[in-house]
């Protein structure tokens, strides 16, 4: 987990707390503020499991969901967010714990949302394609690939990627990094690395 993402779970972990604060509309008898703060709890709650799996180690479907949700576009996770983060406003929209809780996880689904966007191209860039559709000697699109990740993804040779995924059919190991902490788990040792 990268400083950005600690940050981010950080101010997840604030949300899941200024939730139980507005929880505590109910001694006003406002019920709809105390439904507005378990909802954000809960949003907090499904945003943990989704990004920061290791902080619900202890719940035994939380890794399996967060590989799935790891798959999918990000747009998806921008969509799932952003409708958790809404209905606390509609409960309880004069609530500064609303506001800054609820807040943040739209922010996060808002994020997500940019990603999927990807990197702007130049105006050179922008301009061919314009033009003449795709200029010769362009790379193919790559939806998948971000500025958030790589932006010099498109510099992979097809060949590279090729061989890459014939690795990974055949069971052999390879030298990408994984988002799993679990099957990316080295065993402690005094003596020596463990021999495979």
């Amino acid at each position: 987990m990268n400083s950005c993402s600690g940050n981010r779970m950080a101010l997840i972990h604030f949300a899941i707390i200024l939730g139980l604060i507005n929880c505590t509309g109910i001694i006003l008898m406002n019920v709809s503020c105390l439904i507005a703060g378990v909802w954000q709890m809960l949003a907090g709650f499904i945003v943990i499991v989704c990004e920061a799996p290791c902080c619900c180690f202890f719940i035994d479907y939380v890794q399996t969901l967060s590989d799935r949700i790891e798959t999918r576009p990000y747009w998806n996770k921008a969509a799932l967010y952003i409708g958790l983060a809404l209905p606390p406003f509609f409960l309880c929209f004069l609530s500064m714990s609303t506001w800054f809780g609820s807040g943040l996880i739209f922010a996060t689904g808002i994020i997500y949302g940019m990603m999927a966007l990807g990197k702007k191209g130049s105006r050179d860039d922008m301009a061919a394609m314009a033009a003449a559709g795709s200029p010769p000697g362009a790379p193919a699109l790559d939806h998948s690939a971000t500025l958030m990740e790589d932006p010099d993804v498109w510099r992979a040779s097809i060949d590279d990627m090729r061989t890459s995924a014939a690795n990974l059919e055949a069971g052999q190991p390879t030298t990408a990094p994984r988002a799993n902490l679990v099957t990316n788990e080295q065993p402690f040792s005094i003596t020596g690395p463990p021999a495979y």
